[in-house]
């Protein structure tokens, strides 16, 4: 019967009873959906699985459209079928995909009767991240983020990476800093944290900026660097920075850092520098965010806008 396969793992018969949270446990999930975006997502995950020594797990929620039927006109079961075949092809193709990229890496699939973010965000809660594309099946070319991807940035328990590129390139860039936005509260040193850890297994320069202007009109803003250019305030953001900096620099000994402290607005500064990066790192919402607030204007415009993939670090369960 089709309603045997509405919730199906790439293990042996019987796996899909234990495919719960806990299933991803300690790994790396990746969202699936068969287009350009998904690949170079699928990509980037396996290459950050293979250096972590960890499994990555290919998750496609297919949502199955008969749900949303009325139930006098049902779908026929060979339309379910074939809406099944296709979705197995598509998780296996992604698959196939991670393993050439990264042979050793161990690659499950998971081919779920769910729409896509509460699949994702469920799998979430005991993963080292999820891993998604900018934009879906069915995104235009040169759209902004897609739904799904915001979603998931907005809701998961683990850091969300939402893989990026400039328009003209193939593949997010190889080199260059990891950059993270860096304001002083608690999210930005979880923040913090992933960036160094992530500097620390590419090898990569740390770039922390702290930029502490949020005025939107350009003349004002024009006029309150000519001001307060090297005011104490100036030098309490900078000592606060490397204050913050300091502790994860005794813990990363081998990561070099940068430290940028400008009175600028955030989301102009990371966007700035996502063109030369490869990876951008940021709290789900800045320190002006009231408390249970999703994403911050910085952290949206980075999930829509950057050149290279972005990781949107969430606050833990406990402090939404």
């Amino acid at each position: 019967m089709a309603s045997q396969r509405r919730d199906t793992t790439g293990e042996p018969a019987g796996a899909a009873a234990h495919d719960g949270p806990s299933s991803t446990a300690g790994a790396i999930v990746v969202g699936a959906d068969g287009s350009e975006t998904s690949k170079r997502a699928v990509r980037w995950a396996a290459e950050r699985a293979a250096g972590r020594d960890l499994p990555l797990h290919v998750v496609y929620a297919y949502g199955l459209v008969a749900r949303f039927f009325a139930a006098e006109a049902p779908m026929p079961p060979s339309v379910i079928n074939s809406l099944l075949e296709e979705a197995h092809a598509i998780a296996e193709a992604a698959a196939n995909e991670a393993r050439a990229v990264a042979p050793g890496v161990t690659v499950r699939t998971h081919v779920v009767d769910e729409a896509p973010v509460p699949a994702l965000t469920r799998r979430s809660r005991h993963a080292a991240q999820v891993v998604l594309g900018a934009a879906g099946q069915g995104g235009f070319t040169g759209m902004l983020a897609g739904s799904t991807a915001v979603a998931v940035a907005a809701h998961a328990d683990a850091p969300v990476v939402v893989v990026r590129c400039a328009p003209d390139r193939q593949a997010p860039p190889a080199r260059g800093p990891v950059v993270v936005g860096v304001d002083g509260s608690p999210l930005s040193e979880r923040a913090l944290a992933c960036a160094f850890d992530e500097a620390d297994l590419r090898g990569a320069l740390l770039v922390a900026v702290h930029a502490w202007a949020d005025v939107e009109d350009e003349n004002l803003l024009r006029r309150a660097k000519l001001y307060f250019s090297g005011t104490p305030e100036e030098g309490q953001v900078r000592t606060l920075l490397d204050e913050q900096v300091a502790g994860w620099r005794e813990r990363y000994p081998d990561v070099a850092v940068e430290s940028v402290a400008v009175r600028d607005r955030p989301r102009r500064q990371l966007l700035d520098r996502s063109t030369t990066a490869q990876l951008v790192v940021v709290g789900s919402r800045g320190r002006g965010g009231f408390t249970g607030l999703l994403l911050g204007s910085t952290s949206q415009a980075l999930i829509h806008h950057a050149s290279c993939p972005v990781m949107v670090v969430r606050p833990r369960g406990d402090e939404t």
